[in-house]
């Protein structure tokens, strides 16, 4: 297997860390959707990572859909969310909330590095801190309300996701991410951070357009 992006990106991370937990083995092309977006295109035309090359060819893309299919391929004793039921539910809820506010991290961080100065649109910018920090308000309240090391008791997608998440926000606009505001959040970053899983696909946050 291919996995093509940078571990800066929350996405591409969250998919690196499951292969690593699942040892499955792959080579890592650490393109840029910027410098090497006509490279990414051969694989996926829309020119956004991550994309994972299997080995007989076919390029899987979006993080949500890759991570499925590696569920799939591991098997359900394996897998990192159960093929259905409550838990799969909940999961993929807490997926969906910190991939969303991954993602508005992302287009905030662009607004700044593409739009100088007055060019920048405050009413966009107040709406990603809006939409940002409201979720991280969320997700603390019902991280602390759940304890334990891991969000639904064992190791599951719902951690990682949440932890590059905030891993990426604390690079990219680290005023908006206070571990006194938040403490159950920082715990947990700290908590999955501390896993090899996780240091083994660690890159610092660099963008060049």
């Amino acid at each position: 297997m291919i996995l093509i992006g940078q571990y800066d990106s929350p996405f591409v991370r969250r998919v690196a860390v499951a292969l690593q937990h699942h040892g499955l083995a792959y080579e890592h092309r650490p393109w840029s959707v910027w410098a090497d977006a006509e490279s990414i295109a051969q694989y996926n035309p829309l020119r956004r990572v991550p994309v994972l090359v299997m080995d007989d060819g076919e390029a899987l893309v979006e993080s949500a859909a890759i991570l499925d299919a590696l569920d799939g391929l591991v098997g359900p004793e394996r897998a990192l969310l159960p093929p259905s039921g409550e838990a799969r539910r909940a999961g993929l809820r807490v997926c969906a909330l910190a991939t969303g506010f991954a993602d508005k991290a992302v287009s905030l961080l662009y607004e700044h590095v593409l739009r100088a100065g007055d060019r920048r649109s405050p009413v966009w910018v107040d709406r990603c801190v809006t939409q940002i920090s409201e979720t991280l308000d969320l997700l603390e309240r019902e991280r602390a309300a759940r304890g334990g090391d891991f969000w639904l008791g064992a190791f599951s997608h719902a951690d990682i996701a949440v932890a590059c998440a905030l891993r990426f926000l604390g690079e990219a606009h680290p005023s908006l991410l206070d571990p006194a505001r938040r403490p159950a959040l920082a715990a947990h970053a700290a908590r999955c951070e501390a896993l090899p899983v996780f240091a083994a696909v660690v890159q610092p946050l660099h963008v060049a357009v």
